[in-house]
């Protein structure tokens, strides 16, 4: 533990060493000026073209009194900087006056002692004031532990993503933007053999640590679930097993997600699917400006043991786009759904072909509020006729 005596008069720098050394604290460094403090600190003259340096002080001992700059200045100096800002500082004044050591603590300051110094009252206060400073330092790194460990996971969960995908009669692209480090929305898509794919879009309740768990969990048992069931209604009710599986003793809140699932079939131009409690996708063809709704045919997936499903089916003739979405987009409308799908329908209806560039702009360009906004999500599939042979 280092401390910083700031002090304009030599006689009192020497009597606050003494005390120290008796009391063992040894690792001690002086000045004499609020300036000379900032210097050693590394934010004195300069500081605006200068770097500063990590601060290896631990506890800082100022008098409030001093030429040029006094120590409640000072102290709002050392509080504009991050790395400074947490450093214990103690006041040493001779000034009796309430309304000083007000605004001295108000500056920053955390404690004071007043002239002629007390030894036992002045290492009482410097051992509370360290002792903070540890707690202060340990919750620091455990925060930043943890903050290094949630980048690591969402790397983890956005690995997970289904690439892009590019074939002669489908296209399936995404963008995604979480409101949180960890998501809670997750989307995939899967080759299926003889021009078949499956594509699935699902919303996990809420948004965070706990969400994105259970995604992690669904993401790790889809690609087997959709490769081995394939149709619409028996994934999602694989899913509903699969999910409900996970009970968790004294759960307070009950964790389920909303989904849709389809399997496109290029070749006969055929779509099944299930909307499991999610937003209508929406399914343009042609040079149709309004879409076809997928709309919701049951509830969501994770609420009961059983859910019943009736998979709905589309054909399409000519080349046509599908757009599947969380409600995080939705959200970005004050409305109801009617206000909201045609908000959505608005920045949908243009051309077949992915533009990336354009549907960031319209629906990922607004900064994320982590207290407000959803997870958003979409995906876009393009379908195209072929050559009739």
């Amino acid at each position: 533990m280092r401390i910083l005596i700031v002090d304009d008069n030599p006689t009192n720098v020497i009597i606050i060493r003494e005390i120290l050394k008796k009391e063992d604290y040894r690792n001690f460094i002086t000045a004499s000026s609020a300036k000379d403090m900032l210097k050693l600190l590394g934010v004195g003259a300069g500081a605006e073209t200068e770097k500063p340096r990590p601060s290896d002080v631990d506890l800082i001992l100022l008098d409030m009194m001093m030429p040029e700059m006094d120590g409640i200045e000072a102290c709002r100096v050392v509080q504009q900087y991050e790395h400074l800002k947490d450093i214990p500082i103690i006041m040493v004044t001779a000034v009796g006056d309430s309304k000083k050591l007000a605004e001295a603590l108000d500056a920053g300051a955390v404690d004071y002692v007043t002239k002629p110094i007390n030894k036992v009252e002045l290492m009482a206060r410097i051992r509370l004031a360290l002792r903070l400073k540890r707690e202060k330092d340990w919750h620091k790194e455990r925060d930043q532990r943890i903050q290094d460990e949630l980048k690591l996971a969402a790397l983890v969960q956005n690995a997970v993503l289904s690439l892009p995908l590019a074939e002669e009669l489908l296209e399936v692209h995404a963008i995604y933007q979480p409101s949180f480090e960890l998501a809670g929305d997750l989307y995939a898509w899967y080759p299926l053999g003889d021009g078949r794919y499956a594509v699935i879009l699902l919303d996990m309740m809420g948004h965070g640590i706990s969400s994105s768990l259970f995604c992690m969990f669904l993401a790790s048992v889809l690609k087997d679930t959709v490769t081995t069931y394939v149709e619409p209604e028996k994934v999602i009710q694989e899913l509903n097993r699969r999910f409900n599986q996970l009970y968790i003793e004294k759960q307070l809140v009950q964790y389920y997600f909303t989904a849709i699932y389809l399997v496109i079939d290029t070749r006969m131009k055929r779509i099944n699917y299930v909307n499991a409690g999610h937003p209508p996708a929406l399914f343009f063809e042609g040079g149709a400006k309004t879409p076809v709704l997928l709309e919701s045919n049951c509830h969501p997936v994770g609420l009961f043991d059983r859910i019943d499903i009736q998979q709905q089916s589309l054909n399409y003739e000519e080349d046509g786009h599908l757009v599947l979405f969380t409600d995080g987009l939705l959200e970005m409308v004050q409305g109801g759904q009617e206000e909201q799908l045609e908000f959505m329908v608005g920045h949908l209806n243009a051309s077949h072909d992915w533009q990336e560039e354009a549907m960031r702009a319209a629906f990922l360009s607004e900064p994320v509020n982590s207290d407000r906004d959803d997870d958003k999500c979409l995906v876009w599939i393009s379908l195209k006729k072929g050559t009739d042979r």
